[in-house]
């Protein structure tokens, strides 16, 4: 089975209040991850057809604030399908009043796939209609060797 990009990409959309916001009224970074972690986790299983859970975030850049009062929208979607596990890009905007967007986060996170008894199981192929979705996979081929690489120092180091 495979499925393209467009079939799994999800958008959620929040308006920032004082219980989002941290001791100088921006946007608090834990809560971000936190929305993050589950518009991800929207994106993989509406990919895979199945329960997921995050197995790492590999990049969570903070490109600049957000205030109260303002409209955050997460826009995510898949870049890569290993066999198992699923590269989901999740990128947050503040939305300004004239509609115009201005990007304060990427982060991508790495989901697996499970089966009813939580163990990995294999997901569809990722079908590429577009040129940028051509490149984010080619970018997430590299981002996942160095992972595995990471692994592997660690593993020698016994950081495991």
């Amino acid at each position: 089975m495979e499925k393209y990009v467009r079939d799994s990409y999800t958008e959620q959309v929040q308006i920032l209040s004082q219980s989002s916001l941290n001791g100088y009224k921006r946007l608090f970074g834990g809560r971000l991850m936190e929305w993050i972690d589950v518009v991800a986790g929207v994106v993989a299983r509406r990919h895979s057809n199945r329960n997921v859970t995050t197995a790492a975030v590999d990049n969570l850049r903070f490109e600049g604030p957000a205030y109260g009062n303002e409209t955050i929208v997460l826009c995510g979607y898949i870049t890569y399908t290993g066999r198992t596990s699923m590269e989901v890009c999740v990128r947050t905007y503040v939305e300004e009043l004239s509609g115009n967007k201005r990007l304060i986060n990427v982060a991508y996170l790495v989901m697996v796939a499970l089966d009813e008894n939580e163990h990995p199981v294999e997901v569809p192929r990722l079908v590429l209609a577009t040129e940028g979705e051509r490149r984010e996979w080619e970018a997430a081929q590299e981002r996942t060797r160095l992972r595995k690489e990471r692994r592997q120092m660690e593993r020698r180091a016994g950081m495991m």
